[in-house]
């Protein structure tokens, strides 16, 4: 893995070499990793993996036309023999009217803001990483009801970025990560129930305690144990925080510029429509310090900025990288993203809800009954109707108080009723770089799955 002053001088040249070739715009990415991890296993190690890899993707334009290949070689014949291919692809390649690099007026300029993104302690030894695993199964083994694991974990990362642009961009960046993770099963035979929990930071110090990680995964499975199946019939549904992000999933990829310029989103047309309760405000902000999403230039060097995607309920803007922006007839809103090997497309970065004027305790006690989700499973979201239908495990609640867990269910509505209605707790907390609070839904069916 190259520094960053490497890596922006490997894309750099390579922008250089394919215009010198005859290309019309370049532009390249460079993209380089190391990971290290130890799973364990019943107190016992099970494995030990570290790896280490880099890649160069270079796009080449001839006039409208284009093509990107990808290389993981860096030496330079490889990377001559890259730019040839790639222009010769690129001039055979079908034209495309929306083809092009990002307005150069948009691009990052001058020093990227200092998002604190690398943990300055370095990579902690295979060691310290088996002793964290150990001790988050350790704790989540010793919860009474616990009664095998499915193994814990420990990681430690890093990356390295950098992009330039024949438009006059060039910029990299770093960013590590650390994680730990635990998956228990709780109960004997049939009636058998697994839960986990994890946790990552790019700062060793903001990651949470092992044991607070394991004794999290082993409650969780407990907890679980003899569900019921509810009554079918419609029911007022709290999305945990564990799953409220999924929502903000959904709605990112409805909004994103190709979905809109392909008109397969349930959204179409919805720009400047009341979409979600007054009061409900949705956040982009790839700026916040240590974020998990944060990035200082976006992945066709566009300067980014914190911005509202949903002011007061209404919908203030699609996520458009240049090419889909082209088709829409708007600019680029620095949401672009993409890896080597690829084009851009778009993407948040970090995409929350902002809190709401009721807590969580407030949420669960506000009607006689409601349904707690805490795990969803399948993918059934149609994402050109907006129709919703899930399984779903959780918790009945009763008083505002969590009764008895509630498995094999379905919940089903359409995304469209469900932003109308939501409401978001005031329990925000930002560990997922898509976060939301306890999320509200005063009506979805539920029935057996």
């Amino acid at each position: 893995m190259q520094s960053p002053e490497a890596a922006r001088n490997i894309a750099e040249s390579l922008v250089e070499r394919g215009i010198a070739a005859g290309a019309t715009a370049a532009d390249a990415l460079y993209a380089g990793d190391r990971s290290s991890s130890v799973e364990v296993r019943l107190g016992q190690l099970d494995s030990v993996d570290r790896s280490e890899g880099e890649q160069i993707g270079l796009r080449l334009f001839d006039g409208r036309r284009s093509a990107t290949v990808a290389s993981s070689d860096l030496s330079e014949d490889v990377l001559a023999t890259l730019v040839e291919r790639c222009l010769a692809m690129a001039r055979e390649a079908p034209e495309d009217a929306f083809a092009g690099l990002a307005p150069s007026e948009l691009l990052q300029r001058g020093e990227p803001a200092s998002l604190d993104l690398v943990d300055d302690h370095g990579e902690p030894d295979p060691q310290a990483l088996r002793a964290r695993a150990f001790e988050a199964e350790a704790a989540a083994l010793a919860v009474p009801g616990v009664t095998n694991s499915s193994g814990g974990s420990a990681s430690a990362s890093g990356s390295t970025i950098a992009l330039a642009t024949s438009g006059g961009f060039s910029g990299a960046y770093r960013r590590t990560g650390h994680g730990c993770s635990v998956t228990v099963v709780a109960g004997e035979g049939a009636t058998m129930q697994r839960d986990y929990a994890w946790h990552s930071a790019h700062h060793l110090e903001d990651l949470d305690p092992a044991a607070d990680i394991g004794r999290r995964a082993g409650t969780r499975a407990v907890s679980r144990l003899n569900p019921a199946r509810p009554r079918p019939g419609k029911y007022r549904v709290l999305f945990d925080p564990r799953v409220a992000s999924s929502l903000l999933g959904h709605f990112a990829g409805a909004i994103s510029g190709a979905a809109i310029a392909r008109k397969t989103s349930f959204l179409l047309d919805k720009l400047g429509a009341q979409i979600f309760a007054s009061g409900v405000v949705i956040v982009d902000d790839p700026l916040r310090p240590r974020g998990l999403r944060s990035r200082p230039f976006d992945g066709e060097g566009v300067r980014v900025a914190r911005s509202n995607i949903v002011r007061d309920g209404i919908l203030a803007s699609w996520m458009a990288e240049s090419e889909s922006a082209r088709q829409l007839g708007i600019r680029p809103t620095g949401h672009a993203a993409r890896g080597a090997g690829g084009s851009p497309g778009s993407a948040p970065s970090n995409f929350y809800f902002e809190p709401g004027p009721r807590s969580r305790a407030e949420l669960l006690g506000a009607f006689p009954e409601a349904l707690l989700v805490v795990e969803l499973i399948g993918q059934g979201v149609n994402s050109v109707t907006g129709d919703y239908s899930r399984g779903a495990v959780g918790f009945m609640v009763r008083g505002g108080e969590i009764a008895e867990p509630v498995a094999e269910i379905t919940i089903a509505s359409n995304l469209i009723d469900m932003f109308a209605t939501l409401e978001p707790g005031s329990d925000l907390q930002f560990r997922r770089g898509m976060d939301a609070p306890t999320l509200l839904i005063p009506e979805m069916t539920v029935a057996a799955a």
